[in-house]
């Protein structure tokens, strides 16, 4: 029986550099985004968080909007690094973003000046946090200038509330705009954070080219695509499962017999592999070196424990990936 944090903790995880910094990222990386709100015990959340860190994992990604409510992510992971991680705080890479709606009014959305710089201060304050280490531009806004944006990426490290300035959900043209802006001022973009998985390829389409060149990390959100990338919906819909349950995230008219099909040609394939689907998708996002982690959501520490054991199944042969094509055709 190890205590926590299990001392053999950074034996079981692969780090992996992002881009050209300094800064070494966990292959697997926990989100906060859905199962550490108020909707969720608070035990169970602690429960997720300490049983990753006792697995080498080391970066726990946030959002000011994540909950449910907006914010109750923040607060409930500030309460468990309090009482859990506190000797523990230079051992994490703690990220968050602004850049969805989060209060009312014009302030509280996109990507001004005015709202990053105030919503870091309130996610700061939730967390009992005097900085984090990575702060993300959300989402591109169609109407601020982009200077502006980078700017307060700018501001918010040279403040030191920011270790690093990061990028999520960006194309590949407004990406390496703004990494060149973000260079430029002094402050070089960390990382870019894309959907990336087996069914959503666009980062293939110029963006991890985009990255690799200006020495810029990646980390996939959504790899598993949403949970149709696992054995969850092999047999149908689970009564208790997120299509089921009207979620705005899958919906069952997502689930079509095209794409499940494909997903048993896949899971077919992870079964020659030894593999669980779940940790052939995953694998199959960090065949890239261009990739630096993987980000997935749990409820369950099994969930973890999957991904975490992939790292030993990761290698692909042509073969194998061949017949992934084939199947995703």
């Amino acid at each position: 029986m190890f205590s926590f944090p299990r001392p053999d903790r950074y034996q079981q995880m692969e780090y992996r550099r992002s881009g050209r910094s300094g800064i070494k990222l966990p292959a697997i990386s926990l989100g906060l985004w859905h199962n550490f709100g108020d909707a969720t015990r608070v035990d169970n959340s602690r429960e997720l968080l300490r049983h990753a860190f006792d697995l080498g994992i080391t970066h726990f990604d946030l959002a000011n909007n994540y909950g449910p409510p907006p914010g109750s992510a923040e607060a409930n992971f500030g309460r468990i690094l309090r009482e859990d991680f506190r000797a523990h705080r230079d051992e994490l890479i703690i990220s968050t973003k602004a850049g969805y709606t989060m209060w009312d009014g014009p302030y509280g959305d996109w990507g001004s000046r005015k709202y990053l710089v105030a919503s870091l201060d309130q996610s700061l304050k939730r967390m009992g946090l005097e900085y984090v280490d990575i702060f993300y531009h959300h989402r591109p806004d169609p109407e601020t200038p982009l200077e502006e944006t980078m700017r307060a990426l700018d501001h918010l490290v040279r403040q030191g509330k920011a270790l690093y300035a990061a990028l999520s959900n960006y194309p590949a043209d407004l990406a390496a705009e703004a990494i060149a802006i973000l260079r430029d001022l002094g402050t070089p973009c960390l990382i870019h954070q894309p959907r990336y998985s087996m069914f959503e390829r666009t980062p293939e389409q110029g963006l991890l080219q985009t990255l690799g060149e200006a020495g810029v990390g990646c980390i996939a959100f959504s790899p598993l695509a949403g949970g149709v990338l696992t054995d969850r919906y092999l047999q149908g819909i689970p009564d208790d499962s997120r299509a089921a349950s009207g979620s705005k995230f899958l919906s069952e008219s997502q689930l079509t017999p095209e794409k499940m099909e494909r997903v048993r040609k896949l899971n077919g394939i992870a079964q020659q592999r030894e593999q669980k689907l779940a940790q052939m998708a995953l694998a199959w996002v960090l065949r890239d070196a261009r990739v630096t982690s993987v980000l997935i959501g749990a409820s369950k520490t099994a969930q973890i424990d999957d991904a975490v054991a992939m790292l030993a199944r990761r290698e692909f042969s042509e073969a194998e990936l061949a017949a992934i094509e084939s199947a995703l055709k």
